[in-house]
């Protein structure tokens, strides 16, 4: 390497601390190009308004997201996390509030099915919920720590779907160890990030966030962090147009 080459590489592994081949790829190929994203990608770890465990966790959940699932960012940010200090349980309740992701299905499905059941006049007006209904509603509302209206036409329509989704996302809630900001945190992450974009959900959980107790620059820095992942387009295709050009 060229002297310039060298320090491209250690600027990145200092501010990332990590190196592969992925980005020995890109910086065989384009050392300024990695150069500019080290400075990128650094931004959160420079202003640090989350710790380092924090930091590795909502990485963790942009990177495990089942509309991304990058394994080697998954690795990374697992060997990261428990480097600052994370236990194997707190690794694990990242994974499962990560999980929570696909009842996005239902988020977005159900309002446009009941938008359909309007137009053909099969459904005209919500339901009023029965007693069994209420108390499905009080559980969400008891062990997740909020009630949005989001939820309204699931529970009316799909209350057995519900009562199992209740229980299955409410279990880090119960048995771990997370703050809830924390978990309101990785919500954040996956919502975010550039594979999913979940608007509503975002909204959602900025709100719960800054309710107990977030800053906006705690957020941002959320954001900062899922900013990133557009590069591992550039480490997963370097590596292979190295391979076939060497």
């Amino acid at each position: 390497m060229s002297a310039r080459d060298e320090e491209i590489r250690a600027a990145f592994e200092r501010e990332q601390g990590t190196w592969d081949e992925g980005w020995q790829s890109v910086l065989e190929l384009d050392p300024e190009f990695l150069a500019t994203f080290t400075g990128f990608a650094g931004v959160a770890r420079r202003q640090r308004h989350l710790d380092p465990k924090a930091q590795a966790f909502v990485a963790l959940a942009v990177d495990a997201a089942v509309t991304h699932l990058h394994p080697p960012g998954i690795r990374r940010h697992i060997a990261a996390a428990l480097a600052a200090g994370a236990t194997r349980d707190e690794v694990m309740e990242v994974l499962e509030c990560t999980a929570t992701l696909a009842i996005h299905a239902m988020n977005v499905g159900v309002p446009v099915l009941v938008e359909v059941l309007a137009e053909q006049g099969i459904r005209t007006e919500p339901a009023p919920l029965d007693d069994d209904q209420e108390r499905i509603k009080a559980d969400f509302t008891r062990d997740r720590g909020y009630w949005n209206s989001t939820w309204d036409e699931l529970l009316e329509l799909d209350p057995a779907l519900f009562e199992a989704y209740t229980g299955f996302s409410s279990h880090p809630w119960r048995q771990g160890t997370l703050s809830p900001k924390m978990r309101e945190f990785i919500y954040i992450a996956f919502d975010t990030s550039a594979t999913h974009l979940y608007r509503v959900g975002l909204k959602l959980h900025i709100e719960n966030a800054l309710g107990y107790g977030a800053t906006p620059h705690e957020i941002l820095e959320i954001m900062e962090i899922a900013s990133v992942i557009g590069m591992q387009s550039v480490t997963t295709g370097a590596t292979i147009l190295r391979e076939l050009t060497s």
